[in-house]
């Protein structure tokens, strides 16, 4: 089993950047492609970026996209998430997930491990 903890969260205003960090534990070895989601308030967990193993591919949601970057380090297990020039509408709370399978996947049902999330807030 793998486990997920995410940091790096807080709160910033528009234009600002911040760095997520997921770190995973246990059979990390099971764990291949990784990705982001966000769930704003009431609003549904939406993709927002993912990574296979070898950080070759990676895939970003439109609206995240030329502004926040996907990247991971396999010797120390964990998976980044950089944004820059953060907008308002990015305010949710930030998810990481692992999935077996070695392809990049928007859908959420595809990942098999999630972490417990962390808070990002972005003030105009």
């Amino acid at each position: 089993q793998v486990n997920l903890v995410e940091s790096g969260g807080g709160s910033v205003r528009a234009g600002a950047s911040l760095r997520l960090s997921c770190a995973a534990s246990g059979r990390t070895s099971s764990s291949n492609a990784m990705g982001w989601f966000r769930q704003a308030p009431g609003k549904e967990r939406e993709f927002v970026a993912a990574i296979t193993w070898s950080g070759k591919t990676t895939d970003y949601a439109d609206s995240v996209k030329g502004r926040f970057s996907i990247s991971r380090d396999n010797t120390k297990n964990t998976v980044y998430l950089q944004m820059n020039n953060l907008k308002p509408e990015d305010t949710a709370v930030y998810y990481c997930a692992a999935r077996r399978a070695n392809t990049v996947s928007r859908s959420s049902g595809d990942y098999d491990t999630w972490g417990q999330g962390t808070q990002v807030t972005v003030s105009s």
